[in-house]
């Protein structure tokens, strides 16, 4: 549904404002005239900073040349292996690979990437994917609904965060072992070690 009191809200100057948090703004089953009516009002607020996140990027294109310039555009990609998805039901989405390709050919300032929940990895390839996607900001963490998903060992997403940290920003969420791993995280989650 489209709320249509939000086209009432006004928006502070130098803010941050996330779009549809908790929903797809550019799923397939969105209308393209709701797409339009957002960027429009998006539009209206320059100097706010607007952040989309879909797991669908291949439809940035269809409002690529109508996208505000103040607009992020972000895709969740959880891990680069697309098989993963489908074996733990996480999502009906298209598959990471797709999205990933879609947002590295997608030519925009301000990308971002959300690895939430982060599930395991190639690590030499989803370094790499990140690499290619050149987001200014890359947001990493855990499920945190005890789902017992297929993660990683908490030493593999310290490597990932290290090597991706090297080209930009990396927002660490829940950073703590994985589900089957025995031990104790010590530390916060900006400055984590593992015993």
């Amino acid at each position: 549904m489209l709320n249509e009191g939000e086209f009432h809200t006004k928006f502070k100057k130098g803010g941050l404002v996330f779009v549809s948090d908790m929903g797809d703004l550019f799923g397939d089953f969105v209308p393209s005239d709701w797409i339009r009516k957002v960027l429009d009002y998006v539009e209206r607020f320059p100097e706010t900073n607007f952040l989309f996140l879909t797991k669908n990027p291949d439809r940035y294109n269809e409002f690529l040349f109508e996208m505000p310039k103040n607009a992020i555009l972000g895709t969740t990609i959880e891990t680069n292996i697309d098989q993963i998805l489908q074996t733990d039901h996480v999502s009906r989405a298209p598959p990471p690979s797709r999205r990933y390709t879609a947002m590295r050919n997608i030519e925009w300032d301000k990308k971002l990437v959300c690895i939430e929940p982060i599930l395991d990895f190639d690590l030499e390839t989803f370094s790499l994917w990140i690499e290619d996607i050149f987001p200014f900001l890359v947001y990493v963490g855990y499920d945190n609904y005890g789902n017992k998903l297929t993660e990683p060992r908490l030493s593999k997403t310290l490597s990932l965060l290290e090597r991706i940290s090297e080209n930009g920003l990396v927002i660490r969420k829940t950073i703590r072992p994985a589900w089957f791993e025995s031990g104790k995280l010590v530390g916060s989650n900006r400055s984590t070690r593992w015993r």
